[in-house]
């Protein structure tokens, strides 16, 4: 093992080496990724499954394409259509998983806390793919990645998250790993979108979108859960575009560039304008090819034999 830690569960308690080393090795492997050949072979004859009981696109492919990538075997498991419908316990499911000798597992879960259960579970290591509202570390490491990318540091970064800070584990996993690496950042939205104690994070928060702009480097436009609207957080999909989002209006009166990140997916005309996600001063492809990158690194160093040197 290449790393302190043997699971990436979060970023709240995660080593600052680790998260250093990782941010680090991501361009190794982004280098790779540029290259004709694109795949090294470096967890060959290593098994991993991709255990998704909650519906995913680009993270999954994400994940299998780094394994590829790494000359990994993959098992694709998925909770629709498993015997998790027919009343299987997540530690039956594992259990069953375990015993086809996997050397580590990437999970994703509604119920927050699950990734942290599987570390009980499975002797291999845990990769936590977003578990509930709780975090999302692999998606933050991947928007460090480009941030360290577009400023070449992350210390003395300001960095703005808009959004549903509520429900996302997104903005737990940025917030605590930004911090951690010396980002100063703000938080924005709806006070119904907000935690009640969000101060605790040791952020500073705003409930005005220009303000935000004015002051910072980048900014994290947060996807707003539309299958949360039946409960009443936000008046309407139209009201919150007019007071929180990333309009062309509001970006084009700026007196400076921002760097524009969005986790995806978007929702163009609502949190994000069509216009803005594709504006040059949008890196939101830089951070679907981070993705891979980044997930490699995570792999390897996890994983990967210390006689196969990167």
């Amino acid at each position: 093992m290449m790393l302190k830690s043997k699971h990436l569960i979060g970023l709240e308690d995660f080593p600052i080496s680790d998260l250093n080393k990782i941010i680090d090795t991501s361009f190794k492997f982004k280098q790779i990724l540029d290259s004709p050949g694109r795949k090294i072979n470096l967890l060959k004859g290593k098994t991993l499954v991709n255990m998704f009981f909650e519906n995913s696109t680009r993270t999954k492919i994400s994940f299998t394409l780094a394994e590829k990538r790494l000359g990994a075997d993959s098992i694709n498991f998925s909770a629709t259509g498993s015997s998790v419908k027919k009343g299987e316990t997540l530690k039956d499911t594992v259990q069953n998983i375990e015993s086809m000798q996997i050397d580590g597992a990437i999970i994703r879960h509604s119920h927050p806390g699950a990734a942290l259960k599987l570390t009980e579970y499975i002797d291999g290591s845990v990769i936590n793919a977003g578990d509930g509202s709780h975090e999302h570390p692999t998606q933050a490491i991947l928007d460090m990645v480009t941030l360290k990318e577009k400023f070449g540091k992350i210390k003395n970064l300001k960095i703005g998250i808009i959004g549903d800070i509520l429900n996302s584990r997104v903005a737990r996993s940025n917030i605590f790993g930004l911090k951690k690496l010396g980002a100063e950042i703000v938080v924005c939205g709806p006070s119904t979108l907000l935690p009640n104690d969000v101060t605790k994070l040791g952020i500073n928060v705003t409930h005005n979108v220009d303000e935000v702009l004015n002051w910072c480097d980048a900014v994290i436009v947060l996807r707003i859960q539309l299958e949360r609207m039946h409960l009443g957080r936000i008046p309407s999909t139209r009201e919150y575009h007019r007071t929180f989002g990333l309009t062309y209006e509001r970006v084009n009166k700026l007196k400076k560039d921002i760097t524009v990140m969005h986790p995806g997916p978007m929702n163009r005309g609502i949190e994000i304008d069509s216009t803005i996600a594709d504006s040059k001063n949008a890196v939101i492809l830089d951070q679907v090819l981070n993705g891979v990158a980044s997930r490699m690194s995570i792999l390897y160093l996890l994983l990967g034999d210390k006689s196969k040197k990167l």
